[in-house]
């Protein structure tokens, strides 16, 4: 049937049915990947949730695919906003339609964002900026739009979505430093805003993370199997063990965790790298075995 909304699959949750009854999130990027999975598990337990991306029509259709999937008698709701969190104006839109429709906030899950592969030395300023800008600039107006118009005064918690970038991130170093910037933000702001009753976390998920929207970013699946051997877990990862991490970080049990980082990544970022560099001789090593006749002028 043409312009049909596909059923959405069933989600599931290992925490208990009810957790988020009465609470609201914002999860931008909540259309797609990683962040549909965490709105999907969020409404499964009973959250109101606020989706947002800067493509409206695809947002529009995943508000609607997961609409259709939430049970007659649940509490969860999900509405969408159009926003780039590149810009301020949209950020504080975000923020403020979002008080409007549901009365409060309680969790903000920053995971949109953005980036393309390549060599450092081929990235235009232009290109450089477009990626610092979203992952990281836009990151930051989220946090402090929700921490200014509400959580400020009644507390809450938010949440990143980083990458591993522990070891550099060759062939995306733009959103390397990008996330490297929001994980020391996550501890600035756990720090600054805790009197407040705010607690700041990230999680940062393996390159692994297999989805059908990160295939079709970066080209096919063969992306991804090729990482397997990096990975000591040997297989590649959910969006479900994300949303799950995510969760975890939300919720109660988490209540004295704050300007953590949690790795969800196979325990890749602990293995091998998966740049492989040529042999080469362009780093010799410098003598220090001084000509005694000349101090100016090492033994070469």
């Amino acid at each position: 049937m043409a312009g049909a909304v596909p059923k959405s699959r069933r989600v599931s949750s290992i925490f208990r049915p009810g957790l988020f009854k009465d609470k609201v999130a914002i999860v931008t990027g909540g259309g797609t990947g990683i962040g549909k999975a965490i709105t999907q598990e969020l409404l499964h337990l009973g959250c109101k949730v606020m989706i947002a991306s800067r493509n409206l029509e695809r947002l529009e259709q995943a508000a609607e695919e997961m609409r259709s999937g939430i049970p007659q008698d649940s509490p969860a709701q999900i509405e969408h906003v159009e926003c780039n969190i590149r810009k301020e104006q949209q950020v504080k839109t975000l923020i403020s339609s979002t008080l409007a429709k549901f009365g409060k906030l309680d969790y903000l899950v920053n995971n949109g964002g953005g980036q393309f592969p390549g060599p450092a030395a081929s990235f235009s300023l232009k290109g450089w900026n477009a990626v610092i800008e979203t992952n990281l600039t836009g990151t930051f107006l989220c946090c402090r739009e929700a921490y200014n118009q509400w959580m400020a005064d009644h507390g809450g918690v938010i949440l990143n979505i980083i990458a591993d970038m522990w070891k550099g991130f060759p062939s995306m170093s733009h959103t390397g430093a990008a996330r490297a910037g929001v994980d020391n933000l996550t501890k600035s702001l756990a720090l600054e805003w805790a009197a407040n009753g705010v607690r700041v976390n990230s999680v940062a998920p393996g390159s692994s993370i297999y989805s059908e929207t990160a295939a079709a970013n970066y080209g096919d699946m063969k992306i991804f199997e090729g990482a397997i051997p990096y990975i000591p877990a040997k297989r590649l990862g959910k969006t479900e063990e994300v949303s799950a991490a995510v969760c975890f970080l939300l919720s109660p049990a988490a209540a004295y965790i704050s300007g953590e980082t949690l790795k969800v990544d196979g325990a890749a970022s602990l293995y091998r790298s998966l740049l492989n560099i040529p042999e080469h001789n362009k780093i010799p090593a410098f003598s220090w075995d001084i000509d005694e006749t000349d101090p100016t002028k090492s033994k070469l």
